[in-house]
C-alpha cells in the first residue's frame, strides 16, 4: 500500500441542541406552564491510537470529520438526546497539531482516548419559566462545537526502512519478502511514495517501508529530495540496498551517506544493515570487489537475490531480530 503520513484534516464537533418551547396546562386551570425540555450536548471528537494501523490513509479521502449535533429538547421536560461521541483511530505515534493554534498533543498509546474538539452545550428548554433562544441560526458560541483544522504527521511509519538510489531493488525486494505489491520499473522514481509490506513474526509483525530513491543532492531539494529524507527519519533500522551490478559499490554508498550528513546527521547514528542486491546478476569477481571495497564500512554485508529462497529465508531470519 502507498504510505501517506502527512496529512491536513478538519474536524468539526457537535452543537447542542435548541431548548424546547413547549407549554403544558394543567387540567381546571387557565394558566400554562413551560414544558420543554433542554437540548442534547452536541458530540465530542476523541483521537485514539491503534497498532492495528501503519498509516494515515484514512483520512486520504476523509478529510472532514463532523460530529452529531444533540437532538433538540422535548415537551413534557424531556431532554434532547447527546449526539453519540466519535473516537478517530490513528496510528500510534502520530502528532496532532492545530494549524490555529500550533497546540500539539503525540499519541503514543492505545484505549486512551484524547479529547480533541468539544461539542456544545444544549440549550435550556422553557420549563421554570426559561424562553430558549431560537432560532438555529443565532445560536450562541457557547452552543457551537469547536472546529478546527488539524495537521496529523506520522512520527514513525516502520521498523524497517529500505533505502538506496533508485533502481537499487528496493521494491522488488519488498514484494520477496511481504505481500506487498508496489510498482516497478526500470527507469528512476519508479516509487514516489513508501510502499509498506509486513513480516509476521512470533514477536508480532514487523513492517518494512520502500522509500523512494534519492539522487545526489536530494538534501538540496533534488529529485524526491526532503521528502525522501524525511521519510528515513520515521525508521528504526535501514537496510541500505546497492545495486551489486554497478562499478563501485562503495562510492554509491558513501552518495546516499554524504545526503545523510547534510540534511540531518543524527540519520548516520540509525542502524544499518548493507544489501547487496541482484546477486544473481553479478558474477564472482565483482561481487569480491564489492564485498571489499564496503568493508570500510564496517556494516553488516548482505548479497541478496530475489529469486534464491534459501537467501530470502536466511535475511526474514535476520529480520525477526528486530
Amino acid at each position: 500500500m502507498a504510505l501517506i503520513d502527512d496529512i491536513t484534516i478538519r474536524i468539526k464537533a457537535g452543537d447542542g441542541g435548541n431548548g424546547g418551547k413547549s407549554f403544558h396546562q394543567n387540567y381546571g386551570t387557565i394558566h400554562s406552564i413551560g414544558d420543554g425540555g433542554n437540548g442534547g450536548r452536541g458530540a465530542n471528537i476523541y483521537f485514539e491510537g491503534t497498532s492495528n494501523l501503519n498509516d494515515l490513509g484514512e483520512f486520504r479521502f476523509k478529510k472532514v470529520i463532523k460530529a452529531p449535533n444533540g437532538d433538540k429538547g422535548m415537551n413534557k421536560n424531556l431532554d434532547g438526546r447527546k449526539g453519540k461521541d466519535i473516537i478517530v483511530l490513528v496510528p500510534l505515534g502520530t502528532t496532532i497539531i492545530n494549524t490555529s493554534s500550533q497546540d500539539a498533543v503525540e499519541i503514543l498509546q492505545e484505549k486512551k482516548p484524547i479529547l480533541i474538539a468539544r461539542g456544545g452545550r444544549g440549550e435550556m428548554g422553557n420549563h421554570d419559566g426559561n424562553m430558549p433562544r431560537l432560532p438555529e441560526n443565532e445560536m450562541p458560541q457557547w452552543q457551537i462545537g469547536e472546529a478546527k483544522e488539524l495537521h496529523l504527521i506520522l512520527n514513525l511509519i516502520a521498523d524497517i526502512g529500505l533505502i538506496g538510489l533508485p533502481n537499487a531493488g528496493k521494491s522488488s525486494l519488498l514484494k520477496a519478502l511481504t505481500r506487498a505489491l508496489p510498482k516497478i520499473g526500470n527507469y528512476p522514481f519508479t516509487t514516489l511514495e513508501p510502499n509498506l509490506g509486513t513480516i509476521t513474526t512470533k514477536k508480532g509483525n514487523i513492517v518494512l517501508a520502500d522509500i523512494p530513491g534519492l539522487v545526489e543532492g536530494a538534501s538540496l531539494g533534488r529529485g524526491l529530495g526532503i521528502q525522501f529524507l524525511k521519510h528515513i527519519q520515521k525508521t528504526k533500522v535501514l537496510f541500505h540496498c546497492i545495486d551489486s551490478t554497478q562499478p563501485n559499490a562503495y562510492k554509491t554508498y558513501q552518495t546516499v551517506r554524504r545526503e545523510f550528513e547534510d540534511y540531518d546527521p543524527t540519520l548516520l547514528k540509525k542502524k544499518e544493515i548493507i544489501l547487496l542486491t541482484k546477486a544473481d546478476l553479478t558474477d564472482a569477481k565483482q561481487m569480491e570487489k564489492n564485498l571489499k571495497e564496503l568493508k570500510k564500512t564496517k556494516k553488516k554485508i548482505i548479497p541478496v537475490s530475489i529469486y534464491d529462497e534459501k537467501i530470502l529465508s536466511s535475511l526474514k531470519k535476520v529480520i525477526e531480530k528486530f
